[in-house]
């Protein structure tokens, strides 16, 4: 971890300053637990695909099997994660302020886990199927999935209600985030006195939005991410380092000097 004490006392400067603080969280700290970013080149059953040629409406109108049997493979991969040092100094974080929001582009439940309440989802959720027909929440049932032996195709269920093929609770390439979670996520940064961007990379859009917001707002902003993402602003400060080491030293900080 690279981050100097000058920089933790100023984000704990900023911290007891606050009232509101809204963070959004990315990638990077799944990442921490075991969970391969959608980035990451697929592995063993699933190595001659690419990530993003899944993750259509149009592919799951075209192999529901192959598609089903992927995001039953990506949830295996969650169910078998725990949350790490990162999702817990959040919980913390939350309950020495005011009003903590916490977004998330990430699509497990490592933060509700940690003990995280009330998370928005922007990207929904793997643990949150629906219909592909008529949007009818289905029920998973309890426990971790098995990956496919001799091959990745697995038939999705049926909806109880109209019949139709279960598809996975996620937004796809080509859909618009969902409208509720959006909304609060602006609410969330237009209602804050200070921002976090925690593992993202700030280049996936409309997510990315919500920096911008910040920014344009003038609320200080904290990044959390190994590589340097701050762009000179006065009222941004960049804190370079795993979230799972930077969340734990920063909460710490705060405890040493107001206990």
């Amino acid at each position: 971890m690279t981050v100097h004490d000058t920089q933790l006392n100023k984000a704990v400067d900023w911290l007891a300053q606050s009232r509101r603080v809204a963070v959004l969280t990315g990638a990077g700290i799944s990442a921490e637990s075991g969970i391969p970013t959608f980035r990451d080149a697929l592995t063993g059953l699933w190595e001659r695909f690419e990530a993003a040629d899944l993750a259509t409406p149009r592919a799951f109108r075209e192999d529901k099997a192959l598609v089903w049997g992927w995001y039953e493979w990506r949830r295996m991969q969650v169910l078998s994660s725990e949350p790490n040092a990162g999702h817990r100094a959040l919980v913390a974080l939350s309950q020495r302020v005011e009003d903590c929001r916490l977004i998330t582009q990430n699509v497990d439940d490592l933060h509700e886990r940690a003990g995280s309440p009330d998370v928005v989802h922007l990207h929904g959720s793997l643990l949150h199927p629906r219909c592909f027909a008529c949007g009818h929440p289905h029920v998973l049932p309890d426990g971790i999935p098995d990956e496919p032996e001799g091959g990745r195709s697995i038939q999705p269920p049926r909806c109880e209600r109209c019949r139709g093929y279960v598809r996975p609770g996620v937004v796809w390439f080509g859909e618009s985030l969902p409208t509720l979670a959006w909304s609060a996520a602006e609410r969330a940064v237009r209602e804050c006195d200070l921002f976090l961007s925690i593992g993202t990379s700030g280049q996936v859009f409309p997510a990315a939005g919500l920096h911008q917001i910040a920014a344009q707002q003038g609320k200080p902003i904290i990044v959390i991410n190994p590589g340097e993402l701050a762009d000179g602003r006065s009222r941004e400060l960049c804190l370079r380092g795993p979230a799972g080491e930077v969340l734990p030293a920063l909460m710490a900080r705060w405890s040493a000097i107001d206990p």
